[in-house]
């Protein structure tokens, strides 16, 4: 297992790498170009330079987070072919500048909603939420509210060039169901998973955010199925997943232990993004603190599943809570990642020491 920390760019962040550093046993940074639209080739000057920046404050860059997928690929158009050698270009320059992981999503439109991005909890800090009823039946609405709550930082999967245009968006996807997406998404895949064979380069998919259809759009990467189906398709272990702990356990049919066990043991996972949440509802929940009780999900149970099933990628602490008096891009603060990474490096070490004396 490799510890990670996610980082946007000297230009998007109020978090230095000087500060990454300190945090024990992080020595991986999961990096991003953030200002390059989906659909167009990442430069290598770009990832030259990102690398770079990374490698002098002492980490290393293996794992690039968000090389979005261009819509017209998951829509299926005819123009998609033109995507996606752009795609294939993308993986070619990162692989050469030693990327080995690759994570991304199919989701239509949103990559990720929630209702509340300045979600207050009784010990006074503040998080991300997700309650139905609060929720817009209006597109627009929720991307007024994402706006009027990111602090005047860029979210991830919520890109004002893309969001500029989301009328058009929902009207072209009217035609996509789950089963024409599952069709475009494997299109995807045989056209690139060669040349990530070639280079070295495994691609992993992020579940959808929450696992389930909202405002009518498809989701096909959202319980053990789905995740089967897509090892099949294209069985290649650079044809793997990102285990998003949070987002699959959003639905509580998933049982995330489980399937963190089978894909694990299969080598389909590459990455994981381990988060906890706290149900308030059948459905609703906020992202807790990483500690088990301070949320519904069992971490200890969590990463016991990776140990004993082999996982040997990267993993981040993913959404933490803003504490401390901390402002910043929210899901994204320093100090309660931090803590997260303390918590689950103290869990991996003691299953490791306890999985030693047992021999």
């Amino acid at each position: 297992m490799e510890m990670t920390f996610r980082w946007y760019g000297a230009k998007e962040e109020k978090i230095t790498l000087e500060e990454i550093r300190q945090i024990p046993q992080v020595k991986g940074i999961v990096g991003t170009l953030m200002d390059i639209p989906a659909g167009e080739v990442w430069p290598k000057a770009r990832i030259k330079a990102l690398k770079e920046e990374i490698e002098k404050a002492g980490m290393t860059l293996k794992v690039i987070e968000s090389v979005n997928i261009h819509d017209d690929i998951k829509i299926g158009k005819p123009s998609r072919d033109k995507y996606i050698e752009n795609y294939i270009e993308t993986i070619k320059n990162l692989a050469e500048f030693g990327i080995e992981v690759i994570c991304y999503n199919f989701m239509p439109v949103f990559d990720w909603v929630k209702s509340d991005l300045d979600y207050h909890l009784p010990d006074g800090s503040r998080t991300l939420a997700y309650i139905a009823k609060d929720i817009p039946a209006d597109p627009n609405e929720i991307i007024q509210k994402v706006e009027n709550s990111s602090n005047d930082f860029a979210l991830p999967g919520w890109e004002p060039e893309r969001l500029a245009k989301v009328k058009e968006l929902f009207e072209e996807y009217k035609g996509v169901d789950e089963q024409k997406l599952r069709e475009n998404y494997e299109y995807f895949l045989k056209a690139i998973i060669p040349t990530c064979e070639a280079v070295g380069v495994k691609m992993a998919v992020h579940p959808d955010d929450p696992p389930y259809s909202i405002f009518g759009l498809p989701r096909i990467v959202k319980n053990r199925d789905d995740l089967d189906w897509l090892c099949n398709i294209v069985d290649s272990p650079y044809n793997g997943i990102t285990l998003c702990t949070g987002s699959i356990a959003e639905d509580p049919a998933n049982n995330v232990y489980d399937i963190l066990a089978e894909f694990c043991k299969r080598g389909r996972i590459h990455f994981v993004h381990a988060r906890n949440i706290k149900f308030i509802g059948e459905k609703d929940f906020y992202e807790a603190g990483h500690e088990s009780s301070d949320g519904s999900l069992d971490m200890y149970r969590i990463m016991k599943a990776m140990y004993d099933n082999g996982f040997d990628g990267f993993i981040r602490p993913d959404h933490g809570r803003m504490i401390w008096d901390e402002t910043g891009r929210p899901g994204y603060g320093l100090y309660d990642r931090a803590l997260g990474i303390a918590y689950l490096n103290g869990l991996w070490e003691a299953i490791d020491k306890d999985a030693k004396t047992q021999k």
